[in-house]
């Protein structure tokens, strides 16, 4: 019997974990990496380069690889900083609006000026604090990659915190 007892407590300790890790799997699934975001981006550019207007299409409906659990492309105008494109169903509200005057959640402006200054293709990389959709109404850090393609910033980014919400 004192042999049993701890096996039965072994079982029932894998089984507590097996389930917690379960439940903790739906929000980690949903995050993707560094590699996936700037995968995404570069797919992206091709896609505009190839027929911006349908390209454009693809990222607002999430279609053609262009949507991945948190990952989706946005792009804005560089003349006026209209938010043009999105796959966030978060900020397809913000569609219109100049995305130049967006803050992460202390208020921390996004670098797009900078991107806008860069030659076509450099990759310019910002840390930010977003709340991850879904998961928490905290920040949470994210890394968002964007780059000039012609008349337009478009970018893509990855929540690279995986710890327990």
């Amino acid at each position: 019997m004192i042999i049993r007892f701890p096996a039965l407590l072994i079982a029932a300790a894998a089984a507590t974990l097996l389930l917690a890790s379960a439940a903790f799997a739906d929000d980690n699934d949903n995050l993707r990496t560094a590699d996936d975001a700037k995968a995404m981006l570069t797919k992206a550019v091709a896609a505009v380069k190839a027929d911006k207007a349908k390209a454009l299409d693809m990222f607002n409906k999430g279609e053609g690889g262009f949507h991945d659990g948190n990952l989706y492309v946005s792009c804005f105008n560089v003349s006026d900083g209209k938010l043009i494109a999105t796959g966030s169903p978060h900020l397809k509200k913000r569609l219109g609006e100049d995305a130049r005057t967006f803050r992460d959640e202390y208020g921390t402006p996004l670098k797009f000026d900078a991107v806008a200054q860069k030659p076509d293709g450099d990759i310019t990389a910002m840390d930010v604090q977003i709340p991850k959709p879904g998961a928490t109404d905290k920040a949470e850090p994210k890394e968002i990659y964007a780059t000039k393609i012609d008349d337009l910033i478009c970018g893509v980014g990855y929540y690279y915190y995986r710890g327990l919400n």
